[in-house]
């Protein structure tokens, strides 16, 4: 008796539940419209992407190379590592009392290590952080086996 009286509850609920019906109604700002216009005529006119110039920003991991608080020593490591690895952007940042100098944009910790693991006899501080990085440039150039 009970199960019964439990079952047609259930089954009552859910005919109720499932015999709702309403209507939705989408109140904006005009402008939003507008808005949404003008960014898709800046996306067609600025679609390509530009060669050295990063896409998008995202966290990823920089290696800290260097720190400290005397600035002509911050800038000398920096021209050092430069000067070493010209394909790797730095990066300088200030947090009192101490300058550091970030290297890289990986998108994986591995890529880190492995920096890391290559600079341990030229730079023996070395640390690995999460950050917000600029996206690796992308190779445009097509060559022929690419077709």
């Amino acid at each position: 008796m009970k199960i019964t009286i439990t079952f047609i509850l259930c089954l009552l609920f859910t005919i109720t539940a499932f015999a709702q019906k309403g209507e939705v109604t989408v109140i904006k700002d005009s402008l939003i419209d507008s808005l949404i216009a003008k960014r898709l005529e800046v996306y067609k006119t600025t679609g390509e992407v530009k060669p050295g110039k990063p896409i998008v920003s995202a966290y990823g991991y920089r290696v800290q190379i260097f720190y400290g608080s005397d600035r002509r020593e911050v800038f000398n490591e920096q021209a050092r590592f430069k000067g070493l690895y010209p394909q790797l952007n730095t990066y300088l940042t200030y947090k009192e009392p101490n300058y550091y100098v970030r290297v890289g944009d990986f998108r994986s910790r591995l890529e880190a290590q492995r920096l890391i693991n290559e600079l341990r006899p030229a730079f023996p501080t070395l640390f690995i952080f999460r950050e917000k990085i600029n996206a690796p440039t992308l190779d445009t150039t097509t060559t022929n086996d690419q077709k």
